[in-house]
């Protein structure tokens, strides 16, 4: 986590408390030691954020120096929470922690009413082990990002192996399973690849160009017949 955004967590960790809270405890919050919350405490209050308290009390924004709550409503939060929740589930380590600290900050600036209705939801999405958990969502997601090429060895549904170098373009989450959309340079046309039928990836090291012609909107023209 960077530390602007650490900071900013902890002021709104704070924001609203009538007690004191733990340095322990937004330790806990923030994924840090209690060092680390000393530490950006007293820098904060040099910068001239009103926070009081002090290591083994507890800390607690001053009185008046409140910040306005986010305009959601209880259905808008709902639908954050569990978003939140599938995206942890589903969408790789990197942007599930990436989720989590979006869901912080978005909690730690509500009133209390609509604060304490976030962990009312009774949709979930349970982090079991999976795909997911190997890293292999994140590496895909990163090609994309990148525009990397990739050299894979892939199974077909009949069990069929074979080489394929490809321009990755895009992921899609299907509520069973992904895909990864791409341009593939074997058959010289576009092709949906199941990441768990991936038996061995490789970055080429190489970058393709940006063209339009196998692209991602010639993709998604291609896969919806446009």
């Amino acid at each position: 986590m960077r530390r602007a955004d650490r900071l900013f967590l902890l002021i709104h960790a704070l924001r609203g408390r009538r007690v004191a809270v733990p340095a322990r405890a937004l330790a806990e919050t923030l994924g840090v030691s209690l060092r680390t919350v000393y530490r950006d405490v007293a820098d904060l209050q040099v910068s001239g954020v009103p926070i009081e308290g002090e290591a083994g009390v507890g800390y607690m924004l001053r009185k008046g120096a409140d910040i306005p709550p986010l305009m959601f409503n209880a259905d808008e939060l709902e639908a954050l929470v569990v978003g939140t929740r599938f995206v942890r589930a589903f969408g790789g380590a990197r942007l599930g922690a990436s989720a989590k600290t979006a869901l912080l900050k978005i909690e730690a600036v509500l009133p209390p009413e609509l604060r304490a209705r976030s962990d009312r939801s009774r949709i979930f999405a349970p982090e079991v082990a999976r795909m997911e958990s190997s890293g292999l969502i994140d590496r895909l997601h990163a090609a994309i990002d990148t525009r990397h090429v990739l050299r894979l060895d892939y199974r077909d549904q009949d069990g069929r192996t074979s080489a394929r170098e490809i321009e990755p373009l895009c992921l899609a989450f299907w509520g069973g399973s992904w895909t990864i959309g791409a341009w593939c340079r074997l058959r010289e046309d576009f092709r949906s690849f199941r990441p768990d039928r991936i038996d061995a990836i490789d970055e080429t090291g190489e970058v393709f160009d940006d063209d339009p012609a196998r692209g991602l909107d010639a993709y998604f023209r291609s896969v919806g017949g446009g």
